[in-house]
C-alpha cells in the first residue's frame, strides 16, 4: 500500500478558507476553517495547513493530493486586476466586445450601464483576413501584416494577447500562424487563441471568452506557481489539482493554460458533494443549498446528476440581473447565486423598506459582531440576536462574537429608522433573506422542470444549516439533509469529483446531409486532445469519453444538447438521433415539431478518469453513548417564527449524537463550523454516518 494516503481539499471563499483532510486508509476526516487573506490567498492556505498539523502531526509527508478551489479568477475580473491585454481580430470586428448581442438587459432603464470590456479599444487591432462559415478562405492572412500588428501591441506594453478571428473554429491556420509570430517576437508574453480556448460558433461569446482567458492567464499562472512553491516549502511532494467550473478536477498546468475554466471553481464543490450524497442515499431530487459569508449558491440535482450549462456571466454591473455581465462560454455547473451570506448587509432602502443584500461586508471587516471594525448590520448579527448562534461557540469558540455591538447596530440602523420594534427588525432581517432565497429557488427549480414540494434540501456552508429550516418551509420541501461538518461541506466535494475535461467543436451541418464518418473524425480529434490533457494529471489509464451533440431546428437561435451513447458516430442511426432530440425538446418545452428539419451545431465530449471513491466513515456508537441526555448542552431562548416570540430551544452537541438518535424541535444542534436550527414543527433523526435528517410533521 502507498505510504501517501492523505488527501487535502482546500476551498478559498470570499470570507473563509475551508480545509478537509481525508485519510484514505481509515476514512477519518479532519477539518479546519480560517479567515481568507484577500491580499494573498496562499497565506490562508499555509496558515490552515499549519493549524491542521497541530492536530495531525507530519501529515504533509503522507499527502498524495491537494485539491484546490479558488475565487481568485472571478475576483480579478470583478475587481479589474487582470493583465494589460491586447486583442487581434478580423478586420471589421474590432468592436464586437461592445456590440455583444445588441440586447439591453433593462430595456426601459435609460441609465442602464454595461460592463467595460476587459480590453480597451486602442488595444484591439485588426488583420485583413477572411474565412467563410464553412472554413473556405476568402482572403489569406498576410504574415508580414500580422507581424506588424503583433509588434504594435508589444510596443504598447501588453502582457497578454488574445487572438480571435472570424470562423476560426472551422479553419484555425490563421490563428495558429499569429500565435507562432507572437512566440517568435515576444516569448514572454502570454497568448490565448480562440481555437484552443473555445473553437465554437458565435463570434461575441468566443471573443469574450478568449479575451477573459487572456486577461487572467498571467495572474493565474503566477498564483498557481506561488501556491505550488508554498506547498513544496512545507514538504508537499504529491499532486496539486484544481477544481473546474464544470465539476471535474484538472492539473495545475491545464488550469494555468485555461484559467477561464476555473472561474466558478469554489462554488462547484458543494454541488459535487450534494450529487454524491444524492447517489449514496438514492434521493432523486435534491436542492443543494450552500450559504457562506458572502453569497448563497444553490443547484437542483435531478436523478443524481447536477446540470451543466454551456454559458454564464461574470462581473455583472447589476450583480443579479441577467445580461449585465461579461459572457463566458465554458461548461459550468448550473448554479444559482444570490447575494445572501452571513455578511450580507441589512439597510433601509430609498423606498423606506428593509433591504438585505446583495452587498456584503465579507471577511474584512465582516458583520458588526465579528468585532473587526464592521459598522453595517448583517445576517450573522440578526442570527446571533435571535438566539440561533452562541457568541461563545462561533468557530468552536475561537472567535468571540460581540452581541451588544450587534444589538446597537440593528437598533440604530434598522429599528429606529423604520419605526419598528427591535425584535421586528431582527426577525425581519432573517425572514426577508429566507424569502428572497426561496423566491429565487422556486424560479430556478421551475426552470429545470422540478417540483419544490418533493426536493430534499441539502444544507452546506457556515450559514446554510442556520437558514435551511426557514428556506425549506417557504419552499414546501418535506425534508432537510445536513451532512457532518456541514460548514466545510463544499470542500468535501473535491474528493468525489472526477478528473475530467470538457471539449467542444462547432461544425454546422443538417442532420439529413451530415457525413457521420466526418463527424466521427471530429470526435476522435477531441478525444485525443482530451486524453493529452488528462495525461498532465499523471495518469491516463481507463479514460472514459462521454459524447453529446448540440442540435436545433433549422433557423432556431438556441440549441438542445442530446447524449450520444454510441462509441462511434458511424454506428449512430439518423432516426434515433432525431427521436432523442424530439424527446429532450418535448421534456424541456412541452412539445416538439416533427416536420421541422434539425441541424447539428456543436459536438461535445467529456474525457474523465475513474473517480477515487470516498468511503464515508460510519459512527462508532461506542464513542457516543446511547442517551440523548449526554448530547444536550442545555437550553437557550431563541426566536420562533411560529409563535412570534422567544421560546426555549434544546441545544445539542452534534459530536455526541449517536446513530439512531431521534428528537423533536425546537432544537439547536451545534458543531464547530456551523449551527443547525430546527423549529417546533419538525423532527430530527441521526443516521449511521452522522447525517441529520430533518422532517416536517
Amino acid at each position: 500500500m502507498s505510504d501517501k494516503f492523505y488527501r487535502l481539499g482546500c476551498d478559498i471563499g470570499g470570507t473563509f478558507t475551508d480545509f478537509v483532510l481525508l485519510n484514505d486508509r481509515t476514512g477519518e476526516i479532519q477539518i479546519n476553517k480560517c479567515l481568507t487573506t484577500p491580499s494573498d490567498p496562499s497565506d490562508a492556505v499555509g496558515q490552515g495547513i499549519r493549524q491542521l498539523e497541530d492536530v495531525t502531526p507530519d501529515f504533509v509527508q503522507g499527502l498524495d493530493e491537494v485539491i484546490h478551489g479558488t475565487t481568485l479568477v472571478i475576483n480579478s475580473i470583478i475587481e479589474r486586476k487582470g493583465a494589460k491585454t491586447g486583442l487581434i481580430t478580423t478586420k471589421g470586428f474590432r468592436d464586437v466586445l461592445e456590440l455583444g448581442r445588441e440586447i439591453r438587459y433593462a430595456p426601459y432603464d435609460v441609465f442602464a450601464e454595461f460592463p467595460e470590456p476587459l480590453v480597451l479599444r486602442r488595444f484591439r487591432l485588426e488583420v485583413d483576413e477572411r474565412v467563410r462559415s464553412d472554413g473556405t478562405v476568402i482572403k489569406p492572412l498576410d504574415r508580414d501584416e500580422a507581424r506588424d500588428v503583433v509588434r504594435r501591441l508589444i510596443d504598447m506594453g501588453v502582457d497578454s494577447i488574445a487572438v480571435c478571428l472570424l470562423n476560426s473554429f472551422e479553419y484555425p491556420s490563421h490563428e495558429l500562424m499569429i500565435k507562432e509570430i507572437i512566440e517568435e517576437e515576444a516569448p514572454e508574453i502570454s497568448v490565448s487563441i480562440s481555437y484552443e480556448v473555445l473553437p465554437q460558433i458565435r463570434e461575441y461569446e468566443r471573443t469574450s471568452t478568449t479575451v477573459t482567458n487572456a486577461y487572467v492567464k498571467p495572474l493565474t499562472g503566477r498564483y498557481l506557481s506561488k501556491l505550488s512553491d508554498r506547498l513544496a516549502s512545507i514538504g508537499f511532494e504529491g499532486k496539486l489539482f484544481i477544481m473546474l467550473s464544470s465539476g471535474g478536477i484538472t492539473s495545475v498546468e491545464t488550469a494555468a493554460e485555461f484559467p477561464v475554466r476555473i472561474i466558478e471553481s469554489g462554488p462547484t464543490a458543494a454541488v459535487i458533494s450534494g450529487q454524491y450524497y444524492g447517489k449514496l442515499f438514492n434521493i432523486p431530487d435534491m436542492f443543494c443549498f450552500d450559504m457562506g459569508g458572502t453569497t448563497a449558491k444553490s443547484c437542483l440535482i435531478q436523478k443524481g446528476v447536477a446540470g451543466v450549462v454551456p454559458t454564464f456571466e461574470v462581473g455583472r454591473v447589476q450583480r443579479f440581473m441577467k445580461g449585465s455581465g461579461l459572457t463566458i462560454q465554458v461548461p459550468v455547473v448550473d448554479l444559482m447565486e444570490i447575494g445572501a451570506g452571513g455578511g450580507s448587509i441589512a439597510k433601509v432602502s430609498k423606498m423606506g423598506t428593509l433591504q438585505v443584500g446583495p452587498e456584503s461586508s465579507g471577511a474584512d471587516p465582516g458583520p458588526i459582531c465579528y468585532g473587526r471594525g464592521g459598522t453595517e448590520p448583517g445576517i450573522t448579527d440578526a442570527d446571533l440576536l435571535l438566539g440561533y448562534l452562541d457568541e461563545n461557540y462561533f468557530l468552536g469558540g475561537e472567535m468571540k462574537l460581540d452581541r451588544e455591538a450587534a444589538r446597537r447596530g440593528i437598533e440604530e440602523k434598522i429599528a429606529q429608522p423604520l419605526g419598528v420594534s427591535f425584535i421586528q427588525a431582527v426577525w425581519g432581517i432573517h425572514d426577508l433573506i429566507n424569502e428572497t432565497m426561496a423566491g429565487a429557488a422556486k424560479t430556478h427549480i421551475a426552470e429545470k422542470g422540478g417540483n419544490p414540494k418533493i426536493v430534499t434540501v441539502a444544507a452546506f456552508g457556515g450559514a446554510g444549516p442556520v437558514h435551511a429550516y426557514g428556506l425549506a418551509k417557504k419552499l414546501g420541501a418535506p425534508r432537510i439533509l445536513v451532512p457532518p461538518n456541514a460548514g466545510v461541506g463544499s470542500a468535501l466535494g473535491f474528493f468525489t469529483a472526477p478528473r475530467a475535461f470538457d471539449m467542444v467543436r462547432s461544425h454546422k451541418v443538417a442532420l439529413k446531409e451530415a457525413d457521420f464518418s466526418e463527424i466521427e473524425k471530429i470526435y476522435q480529434e477531441m478525444e485525443a486532445e482530451g486524453a493529452k490533457t488528462l495525461q498532465k494529471s499523471g495518469e491516463a489509464e481507463d479514460i472514459r469519453f462521454e459524447r453529446s451533440v448540440d442540435a436545433r431546428f433549422v433557423g432556431q437561435g438556441s440549441e438542445t444538447t442530446v447524449a450520444i451513447p454510441e462509441k462511434s458516430f458511424t454506428d449512430v442511426n439518423r432516426e434515433d438521433v432525431r427521436n432523442r432530440f424530439d424527446e429532450t425538446y418535448k421534456r424541456l418545452y412541452g412539445r416538439t415539431y416533427p416536420d421541422s428539419p434539425v441541424e447539428f451545431i456543436n459536438f461535445r465530449i467529456r474525457a474523465s478518469l475513474p473517480e477515487r471513491l470516498l468511503q464515508l466513515p460510519k459512527i462508532d456508537p461506542a464513542d457516543k453513548g446511547t442517551s440523548l441526555d449526554d448530547a444536550v448542552k442545555g437550553q437557550r431562548q431563541a426566536y420562533s417564527g411560529i409563535v412570534k416570540d422567544f421560546i426555549p430551544y434544546t441545544v445539542y452537541d452534534r459530536y455526541k449524537l449517536f446513530p439512531g438518535a431521534k428528537f423533536q424541535g425546537p432544537a439547536i444542534i451545534e458543531e464547530r463550523e456551523s449551527t443547525v436550527i430546527v423549529g417546533e414543527d419538525a423532527s430530527v433523526s441521526v443516521d449511521e454516518y452522522g447525517f441529520l435528517w430533518i422532517e416536517f410533521f
